[in-house]
């Protein structure tokens, strides 16, 4: 199994829309059974989760006590994907999810303000070893201010290359626990979060972190049920 976070100190990056509809584009592109895990107080994936007719991507609760055994748990239970949202704020709890995850995405979008704080971000992610992805989310097409964001960002870490533009259909979709994939004339948002997942999927398959028993994380075969989830069902 593999674990991905999305953590960003800036309130209002896109963490939670980000993580909903990657969780929903794995499972979706077959990487699935995909599992999502929300650590932030706030409690917006767990909100969106709950509005979902769709049976998949799956949900688990945890606490943050329990965070790494219910991962384990969760890991061989045959979940191949683990989704972490967390909170807007550099906290022990990014720490502990930080600690668990085998790649972290920091969404920010292109304002100085949240490019000065993904700084404090980074350096938590660095000081786990932990290999970090950069999205520029909710940009303006081609806005000055993007295209500088962009370079500004490559000098600090890998960003990637599909740009999550804003678009009323992000928010639109996610009040009824949907994602742009899932409703009608998103054809370019949708296509956006397509290949962001591509991306990360990729970058996954090239960089594994072994698990701390040294076997690779990789996931298990088979399926589970939300009931046999830790703590899973409605959030």
């Amino acid at each position: 199994m593999q674990v991905v976070a999305f953590a960003s100190q800036k309130g209002g990056s896109g963490k939670t829309t980000l993580a909903g509809h990657v969780a929903v584009q794995a499972e979706r592109s077959g990487a699935g059974p995909v599992a999502l895990i929300d650590t932030d107080p706030q409690g917006s994936l767990a909100e969106w989760w709950n509005e979902r007719q769709a049976d998949t991507p799956l949900f688990a609760r945890t606490s943050v006590p329990q965070l790494a055994a219910d991962v384990e748990r969760i890991r061989n239970l045959g979940v191949k994907l683990l989704i972490i949202d967390t909170p807007p704020a550099i906290t022990a709890t990014i720490s502990h999810v930080i600690r668990v995850s085998d790649l972290v995405v920091i969404p920010t979008r292109p304002s100085p303000h949240d490019l000065r704080a993904a700084g404090a971000t980074v350096e938590l992610v660095e000081s786990f070893g932990r290999p970090l992805v950069f999205v520029m989310n909710a940009a303006t097409p081609r806005a000055r201010i993007t295209s500088e964001a962009v370079f500004a960002l490559s000098q600090h870490g890998t960003l990637a290359p599909a740009i999550i533009h804003h678009r009323t259909d992000f928010a639109a979709s996610m009040i009824d626990g949907r994602t742009v994939m899932e409703i009608p004339g998103s054809g370019r948002s949708a296509g956006e979060v397509v290949a962001l997942w591509d991306y990360l999927a990729s970058r996954l398959d090239r960089g594994a972190r072994p698990a701390a028993n040294g076997v690779p994380s990789y996931g298990l075969p088979g399926r589970f049920g939300a009931e046999d989830a830790p703590a899973a069902g409605r959030a």
